[in-house]
């Protein structure tokens, strides 16, 4: 099997996809950062992470290193977009509701809603359709998309080499003579592993402050897990999987299956995490609604009989999900508990030159 870009053009054949994994897989907030800030911490309420730290620890000269390539238009054919360009901080990294698609060089726009980066350290694959299983392989897919960076990843690292500062910080964070392929992922990765969303209101709560949240905000989660929790399990709030949520009136974008090229994985999208939803608007990978009371009046009222429906969201030819008014009013409250203002504003990711 072979792996996919989001746009569903071929990215690796198996024999190279193999020789990348054998080389590159073998809560600080508002201050500004420490030494202590760059070493990845797991919050005591999430599952154990699935990035491989062993073949990559995050230290102090790396992540800044990653920080400054994740902000570098140079990177980009024609050095007009960088990776934060559809990632922002204060959207959670997610792309702003101006460009509802990706978009690259030349103001090309590619077919999905980026998605927002954060707790990646606890996903086993990535983007909307599953393509890559290693976080240090998924910026090649923004390097080499004809809609996004357009640049291939060897003239991306010749790039890199040809800089007149790179070469000595990676020299500086992986006691490597010349910069190669698997270190700038690895230092890419760095920086993203860090970004770790757990101290909203909600992980308060969790964690024992029972004056976090208020009444309707309690009745919305408790509304949350009797409705939603099935796809978006806490505390990552998604369960990982793929689904058909009825988002498409008619299926264009073929998901999971353009990746897997199992029919059964057509329209099949994976489930986004819900932390920091508040932010990160238009919701869903083709980013149809622009507001959490149009998501939920989409699961009530919305949904219909397709291709690989899933039955969590409808069944006997009826939604699954019935929500009055003020229920919906409750659940939207309760998702805006998850937004973590302290991971959106904390200056560890701010773009900085040192």
């Amino acid at each position: 099997m072979s792996v996919y870009s989001k746009t569903g053009g071929r990215l690796f054949e198996p024999v190279l996809l193999f020789f990348w994994i054998a080389c590159v897989a073998c809560d600080p907030v508002g201050e500004m950062p420490r030494e202590d800030n760059y070493r990845f911490e797991v919050p005591a309420h999430f599952p154990d992470p699935t990035y491989t730290f062993r073949n990559n620890e995050v230290t102090e000269d790396g992540f800044k290193l990653g920080r400054a390539l994740f902000f570098d238009p140079s990177l980009s054919r024609d050095g007009s977009v960088s990776c934060s360009s559809c990632h922002v901080q204060t959207h959670a990294f997610a792309d702003t509701w101006l460009h509802p698609f990706s978009f690259g060089v030349e103001d090309r726009e590619g077919k999905r809603n980026a998605p927002p980066l954060f707790n990646l350290a606890f996903h086993r694959e990535f983007f909307w359709d599953g393509g890559v299983t290693h976080l240090d392989f998924a910026p090649i897919l923004a390097f080499e998309s004809e809609v996004e960076m357009d640049l291939s990843f060897e003239e991306v690292v010749g790039r890199i080499r040809r800089n007149s500062e790179y070469p000595d910080r990676f020299k500086k964070a992986f006691g490597i003579e010349e910069v190669t392929g698997p270190f700038v992922l690895h230092a890419l990765s760095q920086f993203m592993v860090m970004m770790v969303s757990a101290d909203s209101k909600y992980d308060r709560y969790v964690k024992g402050d029972k004056q976090a949240m208020n009444s309707q905000e309690l009745h919305g989660l408790t509304l949350f897990r009797r409705h939603c929790e099935g796809c978006h399990q806490e505390p990552l709030f998604t369960d990982l999987s793929y689904r058909n949520n009825g988002v498409q009136r008619v299926i264009i974008d073929l998901g999971r299956e353009t990746v897997t090229e199992v029919p059964q994985d057509r329209a099949r999208f994976k489930v986004p995490s819900l932390r920091n939803i508040e932010v990160t608007s238009p919701y869903m990978h083709n980013a149809r609604f622009e507001t959490l009371r149009q998501v939920l009046d989409h699961y009530t009222d919305g949904v219909s009989d397709q291709v690989n429906i899933d039955p969590s969201v409808f069944v006997d030819g009826k939604p699954v999900i019935s929500l009055a008014a003020d229920e919906k009013e409750a659940i939207i409250a309760f998702l805006k508990t998850l937004t973590d203002h302290g991971f959106i504003s904390n200056p560890l990711f701010f773009n900085s030159n040192d």
